[in-house]
């Protein structure tokens, strides 16, 4: 089955989203936002058609709200919503309770959390509510998580910037690497595929903590390591407690 597809706000994201569904037979019209990127898309895929928002909203069966909370807002209101529509939002600070407001007479409205990665596939996509819409459209490559609740998905807001922290890390460890082999790129491509090599894109129940119990010999060095960054961790999970009054998480004990 093929759909109109729409996107709202034609950033990053949005173009990973559109180019994880190239060649798939969907018609995807995307908005004039980021007119630069819009344009490449286009230029790229031959079933991506740029449209004023009016066009987008009205023609999609599966819409895509891919704006900053307070640019949609702005833009949302008056737009020719459907109630026979999907809408998909994967924007940060719009609760659902907000978008039910915005985007009436649509009633099928879900968030989840697509990140960079879905453009080739291996991208976790937590969901709430579940959405047969987005396992048709991405399950076959990436992993949909139905969450149980819009707390718990905004939990995974929280837990998915820990990339840039993880990534920083791993560019730490590259450049001293680097520092003895005079070569960046392939320091850079050695710690990438070391980390990569114990990940699936999707991984059994267990799979981390068996990870880290196999790198846990007693002074070895993962386990050296491991002990001198043990501080970090602390620094970690006051900065995930940071996001619980912008996310709407419970203030309380530590999980």
């Amino acid at each position: 089955m093929t759909y109109t597809i729409g996107f709202l706000g034609t950033g990053n994201i949005a173009a990973d989203m559109a180019r994880a569904l190239n060649g798939s037979g969907h018609k995807i019209l995307v908005s004039q936002r980021n007119a630069k990127t819009a344009a490449a898309l286009a230029a790229a895929m031959p079933e991506v058609t740029i449209a004023p928002n009016e066009t987008v909203v009205a023609n999609a069966d599966i819409l895509f709200l891919c704006l900053l909370a307070r640019t949609a807002a702005q833009v949302l209101p008056g737009l020719p919503f459907r109630a026979d529509q999907t809408v998909i939002s994967v924007m940060v600070d719009m609760p659902l309770a907000r978008l039910r407001s915005l985007c009436a007479p649509a009633t099928d409205i879900v968030l989840t959390i697509p990140l960079p990665p879905i453009a080739q596939g291996g991208c976790p996509l937590p969901v709430f509510p579940d959405c047969p819409a987005l396992h048709r459209l991405f399950g076959d490559r990436n992993l949909i998580l139905p969450q149980p609740s819009e707390t718990a998905l905004n939990a995974h807001l929280a837990a998915s910037a820990i990339c840039a922290t993880l990534l920083d890390q791993m560019m730490t460890t590259a450049d001293w690497l680097a520092a003895f082999t005079g070569d960046d790129d392939a320091a850079q491509a050695y710690v990438a595929a070391m980390i990569r090599g114990y990940l699936s894109d999707r991984p059994r129940p267990g799979a981390l903590p068996a990870a880290l119990r196999g790198l846990s010999t007693e002074g070895g060095l993962n386990a050296t390591l491991r002990a001198a960054m043990a501080p970090a961790k602390d620094s970690l999970r006051n900065g995930l407690d940071g996001f619980r009054p912008r996310l709407g998480l419970p203030l309380g004990p530590e999980p």
